[in-house]
C-alpha cells in the first residue's frame, strides 16, 4: 500500500468511544464504523472498555481481528489516543496485533506536560509511556480548510495524511470517526448532537 496511490474507496475503521460519566460508569461502548473512503458507511462494531482501564488496546484489536470485515480493512483511525477517559490505546501493539496502519486523530496540538502531570496526579505514570511512544505528531492541513494533527504507526505519515484528506469528505475530520462519534451520542444520549 506504501507505493500505491490512495484509492477513493479504501476501507477504513473510524474509532470512538460513546459518552459515559466518569463519576458513575465503571465501563462504555466503543463505536467502530467501517467506511469505504470518506462516502459509503459499510458496517458497524463495538466493544466494551473500562474507563480509565488497561483494556482498550487489547479489546479493539479483537474487535477488529473477529470482525467479518477484517480482510478489507486497509486502516484504523483513531479519535485520540485514549479511550473512557484515560483508557490509553497503545497504538504499536494495535498495529502489531491487527496487522493494520493506526492513525491517531487529533483535533490540535495536545499539551503533552499537562496530560503526564494529570496522569502521575491520578497514579497512571506507566500509561506516558504509552503517549511517547506513539511517535511524532504531524499537523495535516488543508482538510476542508482545517487543521488537524496527528500521529501513525504501521504505515507513513504521508500516506497516513493522504488517507485522512480523502476520508474528510464533509468536515475537517476524517467521515469515519465523525460517524462513529454520532453513532455513540445517539446511542447513549438518545440525540447526536453534531459536534464531532
Amino acid at each position: 500500500m506504501e507505493n500505491s496511490h490512495v484509492k477513493n474507496e479504501i476501507r477504513v475503521l473510524g474509532i470512538d468511544d460513546m459518552p459515559f460519566d466518569k463519576f458513575k460508569d465503571k465501563e462504555t461502548k466503543v463505536v467502530g464504523v467501517m467506511y469505504r473512503g470518506g462516502s459509503f458507511l459499510d458496517g458497524v462494531l463495538s466493544t466494551v472498555v473500562k474507563v480509565d482501564g488497561d483494556d482498550a488496546t487489547q479489546k479493539i484489536s479483537e474487535m477488529v481481528n473477529r470482525s467479518r470485515f477484517k480482510k478489507q480493512i486497509r486502516c484504523i483511525l483513531l479519535d485520540g489516543i485514549a479511550v473512557a477517559g484515560f483508557n490509553v490505546i497503545d497504538i504499536v501493539r494495535l498495529s502489531t496485533m491487527t496487522g493494520l496502519g493506526v492513525i491517531v486523530i487529533m483535533r490540535s496540538m495536545p499539551e503533552t506536560e499537562r496530560i503526564h502531570k494529570a496522569l502521575r496526579k491520578l497514579g497512571m505514570d506507566k500509561k506516558i509511556p504509552l503517549l511517547q511512544n506513539a511517535g511524532k505528531i504531524h499537523a495535516v492541513s488543508d482538510v476542508n480548510r482545517g487543521q488537524i494533527c496527528m500521529q501513525c504507526h504501521g504505515i507513513s505519515a504521508r500516506k497516513a495524511k493522504e488517507i485522512i484528506r480523502t476520508t474528510s469528505t464533509h468536515s475537517f475530520i476524517p467521515e469515519p470517526i465523525r460517524v462513529a462519534h454520532m453513532i455513540g451520542q445517539g446511542v447513549k444520549l438518545g440525540e447526536s448532537k453534531g459536534n464531532a
